[in-house]
C-alpha cells in the first residue's frame, strides 16, 4: 500500500514551494517535522518507552507516600510485646524497642520524605532530573536498607537487649505488633519504587526519552492528591486515638475502614465528642479519596485506553494489508470478520473510498477488542487481589480465630464490594496491618472493573433491553409491525447473503470508465462526487459572501472572486470544526465529508498521480525541477490504509482536519500579501463558483427533481442565486 504522506502540515509543504522562504524558517519546520513524526511513532507504538516515562513516575508518585505513611506507622508503637501464657492478647505487655532501632527508623522515615519531596519538585520540574533522581533513588534505597536491618535484628534474636532475668526473656512468649507488619510493607515499597525509578534513569541514559517525565497536569497532581490522604487518613487517626482512647495503630485500622466505606463495625466511636467529628471527618475523607480514586481511574482507563487501541488497531490495520485474497477478493479484518475487497479500479475515487471503509472496519475491530480486553484484564486483577488475599487473612487469622479458607474468600469479597457486614472481621496483628494495604489496592481495582464492565457486559444488556422493549411494550409510532420490519432492515446484506452482498458490491469492469467516475463505492449510489461538494459548498452562498462574488463578477476578475470564496469557506469550515473538538466520543466523519474536506486542502487525485504521470492537479503550481515535483508527489501519494491515515494518527480525526484547514488559510492569506497586484502568479484554488455555476448549467436543462438535492441547493440555484445577486447589484450600482 502507498504510504499517504500525510502527516506534516500543509503548510509546510506550500513553504518548501515559497521561494521566501528562509533558511531559519525551514530549519524551525524540519523541527516541527521531526516532533509530530515522534508524536506519531509514539502513538503508533505505545509499548515504547511509555511504562519507564510515564506509568513509573506515577507509580512512584502513588506508592511512595503510602510507603511513607506505613513507615510513620512502624515508628509509632514497640514492634514487640510480651504475652504470658494463657492470656489473651489485649492483656499483653508491650516491649520497648531499643533505642538504636528508634533512630534507625527515624532516619529511614526522614530519608524517604526527602525522596517523596524529590519526586514531587521533579514532576512539578521546580527541580531538574539529573538532581532530583540521585535524591530519590538514594533516599528509597536508604530508607530500604535501614528498615530491612531493623526487620533482620529483631527477628534473628527476639530477646535481643532484653535481661535473661526480665520475665519477657523466653521468646517464645514473644508476639509482634502491627508496627513490625506495616515495617515489612514499607520496606517492600520502598525497594519496588526504588528499582522502578533506576529503570526509568536508564532509559534516560540510553537516550530513550528526555530528561523529564512525560507527564501531564493531572498526573502530576496524582501525587499530590496521595498525600492529601495519607496525611488526612493518619492525622485522623491521631485525634480519634486519644478522643476514643484506641491505640494509634487501631485508629489507622478503623481510619481507613471508615473512609474507604468498608465499615466494619469492630470499632465505632462510642463518645458524643466522637461521634459529633465523626460526621466531618467522613464527609471530608470520602472526597479526598473520591479525587484519588478518580485520577488513578482517568488515568489508567483514558491513557491506557488510548495507547491499547493505537496499538491493536495498528496490528490489525497490517494483517488486514497482508490477508488480502485476490481471488475471492476479500480482506480480513478480524478473525471473525471478511469484507469485500478489490485490488483494482479503474476509479481512484472509488478506490480511495473501499480503502476508507476498510479502516473504518479495523477501527471499530480494534475498539471492540479493546473494550473486552480491558474487561479481561481488569477482571484479572481483580480476583487475584481478591483470592491472593484471601490466602494472606487465611494465614494470619487461621490461628487466631480458626479462619477456614472459604471464610477468608467470604470476608475479602464483602470488603472488596465495600458491603462490610463485619462478621468475620480481623483481630491479629498481622491481618488488620494488611488490610490497610489490601484495601487501598482492592477499591480503586474494583472501580476500574465496574468502567469496563459498563463499556461491554453493562452496554450489551442495555442494548438488548432496548430492542425487547421496541419489539414488545415500547414499539415505535408505527407499531409493532412497523419496528420488526426497520429492526430486519438493519441487519446487513453481508450477514444475511454474503454471495449478494459481493456481487452487489463488485466493481462492474465490463462499463466504461468515463461511467465508473461519476459513482462512489457507496451500495451503489448514483450521486456524483462533485454533487455532494456542490451541496455542501452551497451552504455557504448567503448574505456577504453573495454580495462579495457579485462585485468580483461585475469587475471582470473571476479568479479574485474565486479565492475570496475559497478564503470564506476555510473560515466558515474552521469554525464548523471547533464544536466539535469537545465531542465525546470524538467525532468521525463520513466518507462524504471527508471527501469534501480533502477538496478544500487541495489533497485530490486523479488517475495521473497512481500512474506517476507528470500531471499537476487543478489548482497546485507545477514546481519548476523534477525533485522538486517528485517531493510533491510524495506528499500527496497517500493511501487509508498506509501507517500515515488520518484515521492511524494521535490526533483525532476533527483536530487533523483542523489543523490542515487552518494551514491552508494560513497559506492563502499569506500568498495574498506576497501576490498582491501580480494576478499572473495566483493560483487557481481547489473549489470556486466557476465550477458550481458550470455544474448548474450543465443540469439547466433537467427537470425540478434533477437540479435539487436531498442535502441542499444544487449547482442550478448556485447559478440562479448568484445571477440574481449580480444582477440586484448591478441595479443598485445604476
Amino acid at each position: 500500500m502507498n504510504d499517504p504522506g500525510t502527516a506534516a502540515p500543509i503548510e509546510q509543504a506550500a513553504k518548501e514551494l515559497d521561494p521566501e522562504f528562509s533558511a531559519g524558517d525551514k530549519a524551525e519546520a524540519k523541527e516541527e517535522d521531526r516532533k509530530v513524526e515522534q508524536e506519531e511513532r509514539d502513538y503508533r507504538d505505545p509499548n515504547l518507552y511509555w511504562f519507564e516515562s510515564t506509568a513509573v513516575p506515577l507509580l512512584a508518585g502513588t506508592f511512595g507516600p503510602i510507603a511513607s505513611a506505613f513507615n510513620i506507622c512502624s515508628l509509632s508503637s514497640s514492634w514487640r510485646f510480651y504475652l504470658p501464657p494463657g492470656t489473651a492478647p489485649a492483656e499483653g505487655t508491650v516491649i520497648d524497642d531499643p533505642k538504636w532501632l528508634l533512630a534507625l527508623n527515624s532516619v529511614s522515615v526522614a530519608s524517604a520524605l526527602i525522596a517523596n519531596g524529590a519526586l514531587l519538585l521533579n514532576m512539578s520540574r521546580r527541580l531538574k532530573f539529573v538532581i532530583a533522581q540521585p535524591i530519590t533513588i538514594i533516599g528509597f534505597l536508604l530508607s530500604t536498607g535501614l528498615l530491612m536491618a531493623d526487620l533482620i535484628a529483631i527477628t534473628a534474636s527476639p530477646t535481643y537487649q532484653l535481661p535473661q532475668s526480665s520475665p519477657a526473656a523466653p521468646a517464645i512468649n514473644h508476639a509482634l505488633t502491627p508496627a513490625f507488619y506495616y515495617a515489612i510493607m514499607a520496606t517492600a515499597i520502598y525497594f519496588f519504587i526504588a528499582l522502578l525509578m533506576c529503570w526509568t534513569v536508564w532509559g534516560v541514559y540510553r537516550g530513550h526519552f528526555g530528561r523529564q517525565f512525560n507527564l501531564t497536569a493531572a498526573q502530576r497532581t496524582l501525587m499530590l492528591q496521595t498525600m492529601s490522604f495519607v496525611t488526612y487518613l493518619l492525622l485522623g487517626a491521631l485525634v480519634f486515638s486519644h478522643i476514643e482512647g484506641w491505640e494509634y495503630l487501631e485508629a489507622v485500622y478503623w481510619a481507613d475502614v471508615t473512609l474507604l466505606t468498608v465499615g466494619l463495625g469492630d470499632f465505632s466511636p462510642q463518645t458524643h465528642l466522637g461521634r459529633g467529628l465523626f460526621i466531618p471527618f467522613a464527609i471530608g475523607g470520602i472526597v479526598i479519596i473520591g479525587l484519588v480514586i478518580g485520577s488513578i481511574r482517568t488515568l489508567i482507563l483514558q491513557r491506557g485506553q488510548k495507547k491499547i487501541s493505537a496499538r491493536m488497531m495498528e496490528k490489525k490495520r497490517v494483517r488486514a494489508i497482508n490477508s488480502v485474497d485476490s481471488n475471492n477478493h476479500r480482506i480480513k479484518v478480524s478473525y471473525f470478520q471478511t469484507i469485500p475487497f478489490y485490488e483494482t479500479f479503474s476509479n481512484a475515487s472509488r478506490q480511495r473510498e473501499q480503502e476508507f471503509r476498510v479502516m473504518r472496519s479495523v477501527q471499530s475491530c480494534a475498539e471492540r477488542d479493546r473494550k473486552w480486553m480491558a474487561l479481561c484484564i481488569s477482571t484479572f486483577l481483580t480476583f487475584t487481589l481478591w483470592l491472593v488475599g484471601a490466602v494472606v487473612f487465611w494465614v494470619a487469622e487461621r490461628h487466631v480465630q480458626g479462619w477456614t479458607y472459604f471464610e477468608a474468600v467470604y470476608f475479602s469479597y464483602t470488603c472488596l464490594l465495600t458491603i462490610g457486614y463485619g462478621t468475620p472481621s480481623p483481630t491479629s496483628n498481622s491481618g488488620r496491618a494488611f488490610f490497610v494495604l489490601w484495601s487501598l489496592l482492592a477499591v480503586p481495582s474494583l472501580t476500574i472493573l465496574i468502567s469496563d464492565m459498563s463499556d461491554t457486559v453493562v452496554q450489551f444488556f442495555s442494548n438488548v433491553t432496548i430492542w425487547i422493549g421496541t419489539l414488545t411494550v415500547l414499539p415505535g409510532e408505527g407499531g409493532f409491525r412497523a419496528t420488526a420490519k426497520e429492526q430486519l432492515k438493519q441487519v446487513p446484506i453481508s450477514k444475511l447473503n454474503p454471495k449478494k452482498f459481493a456481487s452487489h458490491h463488485a466493481p462492474d469492469f465490463a462499463r466504461g470508465s468515463h461511467a465508473r467516475d461519476e459513482e462512489t463505492y457507496n451500495d451503489g449510489e448514483h450521486v456524483t462526487i462533485h454533487d455532494r461538494i456542490a451541496d455542501r459548498l452551497a451552504t455557504h452562498l448567503k448574505g456577504d459572501e453573495l454580495h462579495a462574488a457579485a462585485k468580483a463578477q461585475q469587475s471582470g476578475d473571476t479568479l479574485d472572486r474565486d479565492l475570496h470564496f475559497y478564503h470564506f469557506v476555510l473560515a466558515c469550515e474552521s469554525k464548523r470544526l471547533l464544536e466539535h473538538l469537545s465531542a465525546s466520543p470524538p467525532k468521525q466523519y463520513e466518507w462524504s465529508e471527508w471527501e469534501y474536506f480533502l477538496k478544500l486542502m487541495a489533497i485530490e487525485y486523479d488517475e495521473s498521480m497512481l500512474t506517476g504521470q507528470e500531471v499537476v492537479p487543478e489548482g497546485l503550481r507545477l514546481p519548476e525541477t523534477k525533485e522538486e515535483w517528485e517531493e510533491k508527489k510524495r506528499r500527496y501519494r497517500w493511501s487509508w490504509l498506509g501507517e500515515k491515515s488520518p484515521l492511524m494518527g494521535h490526533q483525532t480525526e476533527t483536530e487533523w482536519i483542523l489543523e490542515r484547514l487552518s494551514a491552508c488559510l494560513e497559506k492563502e492569506l499569506r500568498n495574498s500579501r506576497l501576490l498582491h497586484g501580480k494576478r499572473d502568479k495566483r493560483t487557481v484554488p481547489p473549489i470556486s463558483l466557476r465550477d458550481l455555476i458550470k455544474r448548474g448549467q450543465a443540469k439547466d436543462g433537467g427537470t425540478e427533481a434533477d437540479t435539487r438535492g436531498d442535502s441542499g441547493d444544487s449547482g442550478l440555484e448556485i447559478k440562479h442565486a448568484v445571477e440574481s445577486n449580480m444582477n440586484r447589484e448591478h441595479r443598485k450600482d445604476q
